[in-house]
């Protein structure tokens, strides 16, 4: 194994790893700008406002995305166990 198939594995688990999660911290993000202009309409200074409806898009979001999400991640996982003989001889 030399030291570039080491850094492209790396290279891809961590391309994997963003693509996977950009849906949820979308999501989380907008959620959180949108209750956050809220709050400064309304002058509500809750911290714990923005929890709920944080919690209700990132679950919607993982009932939305997740069979693409596990779609990406056992097809990743499939061409990395398929790749090991090639790997290791």
């Amino acid at each position: 194994m030399t030291p570039t198939t080491v850094i492209e594995i790396g290279r891809n688990a961590l391309e994997i790893m963003l693509l996977i999660s950009a849906p949820l911290f979308i999501a989380a993000l907008v959620t959180g700008l949108l209750v956050s202009i809220f709050q400064a309409a309304t002058q509500i200074n809750e911290a714990t406002l923005s929890f709920v409806p944080k919690l209700l898009v990132i679950f919607t979001t993982l009932v939305i995305a997740g069979p693409w999400m596990l779609t990406i991640m056992t097809d990743y996982m499939r061409r990395l166990y398929e790749s090991i003989p090639g790997v290791i001889g």
